[in-house]
């Protein structure tokens, strides 16, 4: 990112184009896996790092690279494509996915099971709520999974999207444009916060969070996806991964310091703090009442029915276009 010394920096930016992080060296005979973080690296996308840092893969005889996709949509892509094998991305963009061309790919775990949508503003912008968009510009990265639902949000609290310029640009020109004003409001997870709060602070701005969780929008956000090639081809090495990750998620919620110093390690570039922040805004998102009664990883049926309607109901899709059950396979939980 343009900011120095902002997350996505210059050498980021660099690493991204380089587009792979490997795992410390596994055995000869290790199973190799390629894994899709959603974004950017950061906080937020700690736990495959925290999985490979601590040996979790290693200890089930994995060999995982780790590569940076561009939203959820683009993991999606190319899982299906078959340039890597196992992902994460927001359930929303899946579903939508599959909708539209039936993808050979699955959701096997969630991971968020409450929304972390939410729109980003500044202190001044004279935006308190939903709707005081109305007449400003939001800026939303190109495919990020909220774009899916951005205009059933709007529609439920009688907002017309039309008259809210919204315009789609790469996820590391955020931050720059809410800071310098090129933008009235960003369209971001709340994951990123502690991001942006570090940002809009060299510009002498604070930053306000809206989140569409307090606007009515319910149901599953990040969620892991496998390709149906690894499912029907590797669902060992699945189950084997799915066990490492929800190990790293356990030993990561007891002390988030471990999840900034893992992904520090592998991803130099990243501010630790920052990064242990990001992390610890995801836990209120994981592990919460609904993790705690259907079990974490696990797929509730009324949920994952309540978000394909809200994606479908976005998307002017009727309810019956797909089951969404089709697009889940609970066989895979980590016991």
């Amino acid at each position: 990112m343009s900011l120095n010394t902002f997350w996505r920096g210059t050498a980021a930016a660099a690493f991204v184009a380089a587009a792979t992080l490997v795992a410390p060296t596994a055995a000869f005979s290790a199973e190799k896996v390629t894994f899709l973080v959603s974004w950017l690296p950061g906080g937020d996308e700690a736990l495959a790092y925290v999985a490979a840092q601590k040996g979790l893969f290693a200890a089930e005889g994995l060999d995982v690279t780790i590569m940076s996709a561009r939203g959820s949509s683009d993991v999606v892509t190319k899982l299906a494509s078959g340039v890597a094998d196992i992902g994460e991305g927001g359930l929303a963009g899946l579903l939508q996915a599959r909708a539209k061309s039936d993808v050979p790919v699955k959701a096997v775990m969630s991971i968020f099971t409450k929304q972390p949508d939410s729109i980003f503003t500044t202190e001044g912008s004279g935006i308190k709520s939903l709707q005081d968009l109305v007449g400003k510009q939001v800026a939303t990265a190109t495919f990020t999974s909220s774009n899916v639902v951005w205009p059933l949000i709007l529609k439920k609290n009688g907002i017309d999207p039309d008259k809210i310029t919204l315009t789609k640009v790469d996820p590391g020109a955020l931050a720059p444009m809410l800071a310098t004003g090129k933008a009235d409001a960003t369209i971001n997870w709340s994951t990123v916060a502690p991001l942006f709060d570090k940002a809009l602070s060299e510009s002498s701005k604070k930053l306000v969070i809206l989140p569409w969780s307090k606007y009515g929008f319910e149901g599953y956000g990040l969620s892991i996806f496998a390709s149906d090639k690894t499912i029907k081809e590797r669902p060992e090495v699945l189950r084997k991964f799915l066990k490492a990750y929800v190990e790293a998620a356990e030993m990561a919620a007891k002390d988030p310091k471990i999840a900034a110093t893992s992904i520090k390690a592998m991803v130099p570039e990243l501010n630790a703090d920052v990064a242990e922040q990001q992390f610890a805004a995801t836990l209120p998102l994981t592990f919460n009442e609904i993790s705690k009664k259907d079990g974490l990883g696990h797929f509730d049926n009324a949920l994952l029915a309540k978000t394909w309607e809200w994606t479908a109901k976005s998307q002017n899709l009727p309810l019956d276009k797909i089951d969404p059950e089709n697009a889940v396979d609970r066989s895979f939980y980590p016991q």
